[in-house]
């Protein structure tokens, strides 16, 4: 198997981490880990700081989600919706509102979560409680 390759000529690093990854799921690689099956405790994640992590705690107790996760939902709402929405007005505010998410969002973590967009949705959904 050969990953995907860039115009330059330089492996996509992120297929090539993916592929190796899908290798060694392949192989049993993954099987028998301590914690398989169970889930993350994202309370406890050693790269957010531990005050954010207490405020992140507050607000899930509260029944509350951080504004970022709303935004994320409303992101994919939208993108889903423009498969749909055929009126040229409605369309460009659409566009207008997703492109200003995506450059909040952006702004909000400095560098993108995933390039892929399926695993980050699926992320946000799992936060969110969807």
């Amino acid at each position: 198997m050969l990953a995907a390759m860039r115009p330059s000529g330089l492996p996509n690093l992120d297929a090539l981490a993916e592929e190796r990854i899908q290798d060694a799921m392949r192989r049993g690689d993954f099987d028998n880990l301590p914690g398989a099956g169970q889930p993350l405790d994202l309370d406890e994640d050693p790269l957010v700081p531990p005050e954010v992590r207490a405020a992140n705690r507050i607000l899930k107790n509260a029944g509350l989600v951080p504004v970022e996760v709303l935004e994320r939902r409303e992101l994919a709402e939208l993108e889903a919706s423009l498969r749909t929405v055929t009126e040229r007005s409605e369309r460009s505010r659409a566009l207008a509102r997703l492109a200003l998410l995506r450059m909040r969002l952006g702004a909000h973590r400095g560098a993108r979560l995933s390039r892929n967009a399926y695993y980050e949705r699926r992320i946000v959904e799992k936060l969110a409680g969807g």
